[in-house]
């Protein structure tokens, strides 16, 4: 072997070790979307979204070296070196040669594949979240590794027709993460939103929207970190040159940058504050936008690219919020398909012969640089193929899942929590105590469910309260009840007379025996606390009967949690003034 020879073999295996550090790198994004999903959620669900990410690329995993990689990839003949490009360009052909041809497979092919297979079914589950079945979740995230995906991805990179026909998605904006995006809007809307996101009046028209902040803000930056890095794996892995890898390596980081800074000024203006949850949101759109131009777009054309996509996710999640009323936690319908929408069109409007890749992508160069509209007629038409596909094929399967098996869970299974009764989690967070809001608990109560550790199990009036002595000259009420129902409980005071009042803040649990469940075969038990209110009010003039009965009337549901009353005979008080305020401290002895 000569030095030429040795230096294009040295060469070659430069490559193909970047090929597969890119392919590590894609992988672990799944880290990074587990933890965005998990930060924009709530705590009760986070064991349930660690499990959907972990099984989403297991199952995936089986089901790719199953079918999905026969259908996707072309096929080589090892005798005759003959290579197949599968059934009329639309789907590979079937076959198990990773079985039987296992010493002359495509290893690296592969497992390449094989990640970006598992970004597509990962992108449904941020849309879908906090409601869904996980036997549900498992079986259609089967159906998107081995069918739905496998088959257009063929199209594009497994020599299918749209590359034929000179379609360009470098890195998946089309192929991944449109797809992605899509089966989420649908499965999204056929689930239907969350308990408490949309208040509706008589006719079930929304009248309100209500937002459930993430519980955990830096989890969700992490995540985005994590997955910005590995997106330099997720689009510079295919390249083979170093020309082309730094040019991606640009793109991939003007385009979120830009879309950050836009997102970050245009919530500060609107808003009246930099929305930090939106601004995580515009970066994932800037990556997602860029992911197939990202080899022929200039500086330029990224950053604009960036600038659109920064608009664009804040104006995903305001449609499907505000006109579309799609339940959707972590905007996985705005940052992804409407994004990646957008950089399947950017290909036909920024497309330039300096950008390094250009000469090998083989394609025309974009609009705005004077190439007409070729190049973007091709990119709306293969777009337009491949929605059709998705939406036909994961609508037929959302439909008999939701037919047979159903895709939602039960109304207690979403307000306890998904990781407590999909899973026997208590809490995701071992030994910190799982608090259930106000709202949460009102949504236990409309729909009759028992919250576990807490107060929401239907109860009896107690009698009514008799003193118990001559020599009472007031009483103490103490009234223990939800924070949310104060405001009420002062007002119906306020009504009857009674204006002073002791008000403390505080915490408390039902007095329900909790269920055992099970972590690593160890029975484990756990007491949750709500926040509570504590009224306390002393009486003289105001009947202690018509206190309570006020009470009952402003606080009674006719459910654990409503609150406790207790009464304290008073046989002497003692008014001390102190300070210059003018405050009156009540001394009561019993």
């Amino acid at each position: 072997m000569d030095i030429v020879e040795a230096v294009s073999s040295l060469n070659s295996d430069i490559w193909g070790v970047w090929f597969l550090a890119g392919a590590a790198l894609v992988f672990w994004m799944q880290a990074g979307f587990a933890m965005v999903e998990a930060g924009f959620t709530r705590a009760k669900n986070t064991g349930n979204i660690i499990m959907k990410n972990l099984m989403d690329f297991c199952i995936g995993t089986v089901m790719w070296f199953v079918i999905g990689a026969s259908f996707m990839l072309s096929y080589t003949d090892p005798t005759t070196g003959e290579v197949s490009r599968g059934i009329w360009s639309f789907i590979g052909k079937p076959g198990f040669a990773v079985f039987t041809q296992y010493a002359s497979f495509d290893f690296s092919g592969f497992v390449f594949n094989l990640v970006f297979c598992a970004t597509t079914a990962t992108i449904v589950s941020g849309a879908m979240a906090e409601r869904t079945k996980f036997s549900t979740y498992c079986i259609y995230s089967a159906i998107i590794s081995g069918i739905i995906y496998p088959i257009e991805a063929h199209w594009t990179w497994g020599g299918g027709f749209l590359a034929d026909w000179g379609f360009h998605d470098y890195a998946g904006s089309a192929c991944i993460h449109m797809v992605g995006g899509i089966c989420a809007l649908i499965g999204a809307a056929m689930l239907g939103p969350r308990l408490g996101k949309f208040s509706r009046d008589k006719k079930g028209k929304v009248t309100a929207v209500h937002g459930f902040p993430g519980h955990n803000i830096a989890m969700g930056a992490l995540g985005v970190f994590i997955l910005w890095l590995g997106w330099y794996g997720f689009n510079g892995a295919a390249a083979t040159d170093i020309p082309t890898l730094g040019s991606v390596f640009l793109t991939t980081t003007v385009a979120p940058a830009v879309a950050t800074v836009v997102a970050m000024l245009f919530t500060w203006i609107k808003y009246g504050k930099p929305d930090v949850s939106m601004c995580l949101n515009a970066s994932l759109a800037g990556l997602v936008a860029i992911t197939a131009p990202c080899d022929v777009a200039d500086c330029a054309g990224a950053a604009v690219i960036g600038l659109v996509a920064g608009l664009l996710v804040i104006f995903g999640v305001w449609l499907l919020d505000y006109k579309l009323h799609v339940d959707d936690p972590v905007g996985a319908v705005a940052v992804h398909m409407m994004n990646g929408i957008w950089g399947t069109i950017a290909v036909g409007l920024f497309a330039t012969k300096a950008a390094p890749g250009f000469e090998l992508a083989g394609i025309g160069e974009g609009l705005f640089y004077g190439g007409g509209l070729g190049q973007l007629v091709k990119q709306l038409g293969g777009m337009g193929i491949i929605i059709v596909w998705t939406v036909i094929t994961i609508t037929i399967a959302f439909l008999i899942l939701k037919k047979t098996i159903g895709l939602r869970v039960t109304a207690e299974e979403e307000i306890v929590g998904l990781d407590k009764l999909e899973h026997g989690l208590d809490s995701s967070y071992a030994g910190f105590a799982m608090q259930y809001t106000e709202e949460e608990v009102e949504e236990a109560i409309v729909a009759g469910v028992a919250l576990p550790d807490s107060e929401t199990i239907p109860v009896k009036i107690a009698p009514e309260i008799k003193a118990s002595s001559k020599n009472v000259t007031a009483h103490k009420v103490v009234i223990v009840t939800r924070q949310n129902k104060f405001e009420a409980l002062k007002n119906a005071m306020n009504e009857i007379g009674v204006t002073g009042m002791t008000v403390i803040n505080a915490m408390g649990c039902g007095m329900q025996k909790g269920k055992d469940e099970y972590y690593r075969g160890a029975p484990v038990k756990s007491i949750n606390l709500l926040p509570k209110v504590k009224v306390e009010i002393v009486v003289a003039k105001v009947p202690v009967q018509t206190v309570i009965e006020t009470a009952k009337k402003a606080l009674y549901t006719g459910h654990y949690g409503d609150g406790k009353i207790f009464v304290y005979p008073v046989e002497e008080v003692v008014k001390v003034r102190t300070g210059e305020s003018g405050y009156d401290a009540l001394q009561d002895e019993e």
